[in-house]
């Protein structure tokens, strides 16, 4: 019942609703008592030969009036309990988004996406299973059990109502021992189900890439392996699940034989009448339903305990990144890294190494380097993406941990090497970061990124769904909106990582040129393996293994004679084969 415990703080927050729906509960068990009783004064008096029409009339109007108030019961109870039970679920998947929110990328790379909506579907709905049928399942098999049987032990016999119980502490035992391995199979039973929410998130996602590659049978057969590991995972918490009811049903027709038999010996001997053995057998009967939810019960708390550990131990889930600073505005200026030394959490290797740097405000900054250079790295410390790193980056003349990180991040509009769309409209992916913009600011966003033109061929134009992931469109596209999205913020900051590499040397320059003219007075940040994207800029820097081993304009690297220029001129030479040459 551990789970009960931990969900404490929910059931004192939703007190009045579980009180009350207790209360009515308890009334409703109560009322169970009535019609027995009425059943063993009836045969007793026709026995006696003194029944008469207006007792008859008498005991049926109780019994009508007493099934009408149990419904009326019934209706509210569900409403406080199952409503409350309802509300946690909410509450538990807002706080874990909200909480999803918050975590740094190296959360996401240690978490697979299906593993995490499986604990915010299965496992939320296995919690809210607790809080309302558990609970209910708790109080009522409680409340009418013991009703039922303080109903036998001082209205009919007690001695005949220690009889009757002599079995159950075997039931409880059984079920105490089922409980445990129920929890331990139904831990492994998500676990299994996560694996395969997963699978066919990644397999749906890759879809393309499957079909390229030929590799639709065997991506099938995995599903298929991993699928049948699911069935037989909950195939094997179903086996214990199976042995409740049974196990019950045995100790309760346990309890009617010995109930039987030394019911009727009583009666010959005349300590009971026939209406108190007929009374005392119907509340046994009542007594299978409080002993079948209390194997209920273990089934449904083992599995909420599960789920809730495993849903805790995600929100108990350290936030890399605290959000402690104290400055509200949006930061200005120039941006300045004296990064030591930066690790990736759990690497050894060195991702960033002695980078000594000034970005001036207004500066258009290319940034180059070989793949794994470290160029991406350094703009996500200045995002705060990651941290841990030695140094400091400061921004506007205040370490970037002094700004609240939304006005930092409001100040930079970032477009990265992996483009994101919604699946939703072009204008509604442009105005994404301010969804209230107009028309206008949209297509004027659109114009700058040069993707106006491909936008108006479309036949629905603006209002052209783009797909899960801009599916339907081009990566040339799906760059250019990216870009247009981050222009619209009118960032202090713009960084293109790597963002043109999906559109050919004329759309880039066009796109360069509209940047340099709309731009003026605001910092442009440019990583690219082309050249050409670069060789405009304010600041050249270069970056090799983590180091930065050049800075300067075009002319002055090039007459360098160190790495910009080779790398330069084997670009170059690469393009004068292209053509031919």
């Amino acid at each position: 019942m551990k789970v009960f415990y931990d969900l404490k703080w929910f059931f004192l927050q939703e007190k009045k609703s579980y009180i009350t729906g207790t209360i009515l509960l308890l009334l409703v068990a109560f009322l169970q008592l009535i019609p027995p009783k009425i059943v063993g004064i009836v045969v007793d008096r026709i026995k006696a030969h003194s029944l008469t029409t207006e007792d008859m009339l008498k005991w049926i109007l109780i019994l009508i009036f007493t099934a009408l108030a149990m419904y009326g019961l019934r209706y509210v109870w569900r409403i406080m309990i199952f409503g409350s039970a309802t509300k946690l679920s909410r509450l538990l998947r807002d706080e874990l988004y909200h909480h999803f929110t918050k975590m740094s990328p190296a959360f996401y790379q240690r978490k697979r996406t299906g593993d995490l909506m499986a604990h915010a579907t299965n496992d939320i709905q296995a919690i809210q299973q607790t809080a309302g049928v558990g609970v209910l399942t708790l109080v009522d098999s409680l409340s009418t059990g013991g009703f039922v049987v303080a109903a036998m032990a001082f209205t009919i016999s007690w001695k005949l109502t220690l009889i009757a119980l002599i079995p159950m502490p075997f039931m409880a035992v059984l079920t105490s021992y089922y409980g445990t391995l129920l929890h331990k199979r139904f831990h492994k039973a998500q676990e299994a189900f996560s694996a395969l929410n997963d699978k066919t998130q990644e397999s749906v996602a890759g879809m393309k890439v499957l079909k390229t590659f030929g590799q639709e049978k065997e991506d099938i057969e995995s599903f298929r392996k991993q699928s049948e590991e699911v069935v037989q995972k909950n195939i094997s918490v179903a086996r214990v699940d199976s042995l409740f009811d049974p196990t019950i049903s045995i100790i309760v027709g346990i309890s009617f034989f010995l109930s039987i038999v030394f019911g009727s010996k009583y009666v010959l001997e005349g300590e009971l009448t026939i209406g108190d053995l007929i009374s005392f057998t119907t509340y046994l009967g009542l007594l299978i339903w409080p002993m079948l939810a209390f194997g209920w019960l273990f089934n449904i708390v083992e599995r909420g305990r599960a789920s809730y550990d495993r849903v805790a131990g995600l929100l108990n889930e350290k936030i890399d990144i605290q959000d402690a600073g104290e400055l509200e505005y949006a930061p200005t200026g120039d941006i300045e890294f004296r990064i030591s030394s930066f690790s990736y959490p759990d690497e050894e290797v060195r991702a960033l190494e002695d980078v000594q740097l000034t970005m001036k405000k207004g500066q258009t900054i290319g940034i180059v380097g070989k793949t794994g250079a470290g160029k991406t790295t350094l703009l996500k410390l200045l995002l705060r993406e990651f941290e841990g790193y030695k140094g400091k980056v400061e921004f506007g003349g205040n370490l970037i941990q002094e700004y609240k990180l939304n006005h930092l991040r409001e100040s930079v509009g970032y477009v990265p090497q992996d483009h994101f769309l919604f699946s939703a409209t072009i204008f509604e992916n442009i105005a994404f970061a301010n969804p209230l913009s107009s028309r206008e600011k949209v297509e004027e966003a659109a114009i700058l990124a040069h993707i106006h033109d491909d936008i108006s061929r479309f036949s629905l134009g603006y209002a052209t769904v783009v797909g899960e992931r801009g599916v339907s469109l081009s990566g040339g596209q799906k760059q250019r909106i990216s870009i247009a999205r981050a222009l619209l913020m009118d960032p202090e900051v713009l960084i293109l990582d790597d963002s043109l590499s999906a559109v050919d040397a004329s759309t880039e320059e066009s796109i360069l040129t509209s940047l340099k003219q709309n731009r003026a007075g605001r910092t442009t940040v440019i990583t690219s393996h082309r050249l050409s994207a670069i060789q405009h800029a304010d600041l050249i820097i270069v970056l090799e293994e983590g180091k930065l081993v050049e800075k300067g304009t075009h002319f002055q690297l090039m007459k360098n004679k160190g790495r910009y220029r080779d790398m330069y001129l084997r670009q170059q030479l690469e393009k004068l084969v292209e053509r031919g040459g």
